[in-house]
């Protein structure tokens, strides 16, 4: 019989994950050139992440979302899923205060 996990355990789970994540990716951005960010930009903004395609902004409750007609993904810049969902000072706010400190 496998053990079952609270929510609170998963959500701690799932933080730590995040958690890495970020510091990672922060990480190398500090070590990109800026010319090597200025060329991913320009090569992959506003483009589908998932098919590539044209992405175009759409508003839902007033905040600007990124919608790919290509393949119907909607895309959120960080706090936007927060704003819309009426959930703000969630999980991933609680993600930042960490690696704020």
């Amino acid at each position: 019989m496998p053990l079952k996990t609270n929510n609170q355990e998963d959500e701690y789970f799932a933080k730590q994950e995040a958690i890495k994540l970020r510091k990672l990716a922060l990480k190398t951005a500090q070590e990109m050139s800026v010319q090597d960010k200025k060329q991913i930009k320009e090569k992959h903004y506003m483009h589908c992440p998932k098919c590539g395609m044209k992405m175009h902004i759409i508003h839902i409750n007033d905040v600007e979302v990124d919608k790919c007609f290509g393949c119907g993904g909607l895309f959120f810049d960080d706090g936007e899923l927060e704003k819309i969902s009426g959930r703000e000072g969630s999980f991933f706010e609680a993600v930042h205060e960490v690696l704020d400190r």
